[in-house]
């Protein structure tokens, strides 16, 4: 059975850090290019960064970039986001997926307030 499994989220005042974790199980991780996506209350999926197999070339989202790290162990199956100088517009639940074998996790909260 393929799944992927967040944790790391949590509440932090603005400004603060984050590092998000996702690990996969089931299926051959270091095969597929996986992305960080987030949704807000009341609004759609956001995607948040992405990078492919061999953990390289990794793509941001604009309002993100300069204070997201994504990184990839593939011999640990695991996924990374590291978020600093966290903004109140940060807050969603964040998601780690696949998008060739259409799968995501149940999501992590992040929420920054002060």
């Amino acid at each position: 059975q393929v799944q992927l499994v967040e944790s790391g989220g949590g509440l932090v005042q603005p400004g603060g850090s984050l590092t998000l974790s996702c690990v996969a199980s089931g299926i051959n991780f270091g095969l597929y290019t996986v992305s960080w996506e987030r949704q807000a209350p009341g609004k759609g999926p956001e995607f948040v960064s992405r990078i492919n197999d061999r953990g390289t070339h990794p793509i941001y989202l604009s309002a993100v970039r300069g204070r997201f790290t994504i990184s990839r162990d593939n011999a640990k199956n695991m996924l990374y986001l590291r978020m600093t100088d966290l903004k109140p517009e940060d807050t969603a639940i964040y998601y780690c997926k696949i998008d060739a074998l259409a799968i995501r996790g149940q999501g992590t909260q992040v929420t920054v307030s002060s």
